[in-house]
């Protein structure tokens, strides 16, 4: 009988012993590394803080502008999902076969405003022929850069369609992504900018103008695709959070829109 207890508590001691040394070993989520554009900063980050809340492991953030992100990918850096600005660059990093079949989507929309420094009183109706030349004064018109950043694209077109391209052609400021634009607007650096409006909700410094009409552009589109070469298991469900209900409501209070 003594030998049987003995015999049990020896079994027990070592279920107790391996139970702990087996949760150790059990491997841990692989954080996924998110390449997004830089309008989406603090949108992602509280996406982020609202994944981590339900269990799982902190995703890797990394802003830039989305040419950026398309030729980082390009170049094989290592990430599990990209979040592009527009539909262009997304179709830039698809040609060269560098997505997963079946994962690209759209995620959110956005507006497009016409920004000036908190504190200045400037006053614009956004319209065909409107006095955006004439509002400048000796100042530029700071924008993404037409030829590669989405936000300046979206701008070119707009003001084209407005038919005031011509007069701001040669003014214009142009930043490497749509934050940098908003930086030169906010430290009065220029008098006027055109962002999106997400962004000039993110930077006190600025007050929103107006609004630019939404068939002066093409619509402005932001979508996720998870990378071909990603490695995270948990770069899926992620991507399904920022897709579903609980996530586009984070980005509704950062003033996305739905696309």
């Amino acid at each position: 009988m003594r030998a049987t207890i003995l015999s049990l508590l020896l079994l027990l001691g070592g279920i107790a012993i391996a139970l702990p040394v087996a949760m150790k070993a059990a491997p841990q989520e692989r954080a996924p590394t998110v390449l997004a554009a830089a309008s989406l900063q603090e949108a992602m980050q509280a996406a982020a803080d609202r994944w981590v809340g339900k269990g799982h492991v902190r995703p890797v953030l990394s802003f830039a502008g989305s040419a950026t992100l398309a030729r980082q990918i390009e170049s094989g850096a290592p990430a599990d999902l990209l979040i592009s600005a527009d539909e262009a660059w997304m179709d830039h990093v698809a040609a060269r076969g560098l997505l997963r079949a079946g994962t690209r989507a759209p995620l959110l929309g956005n507006r497009l405003v016409l920004i000036a420094p908190v504190k200045s009183t400037v006053r614009l109706s956004v319209g065909t022929g409107f006095g955006l030349a004439r509002a400048l004064g000796t100042g530029r018109l700071a924008m993404g850069d037409p030829d590669s950043v989405p936000a300046g694209r979206y701008a070119r077109q707009a003001l084209e369609r407005l038919q005031v391209w011509k007069s701001v052609a040669g003014r214009i400021a142009p930043a490497e992504n749509v934050r940098l634009a908003l930086l030169f607007v906010s430290r009065g650096e220029a008098p006027l900018g055109i962002v999106y409006a997400s962004d000039a909700k993110a930077d006190q410094g600025v007050r929103v103008v107006d609004f630019f009409p939404e068939n002066s552009h093409r619509r402005i589109t932001y979508p996720i695709a998870r990378l071909k070469n990603s490695k995270s298991a948990a770069a899926e469900p992620f991507r399904q959070f920022l897709l579903s209900k609980e996530g586009q409501a984070i980005f509704r209070a950062y003033g996305f829109g739905p696309v």
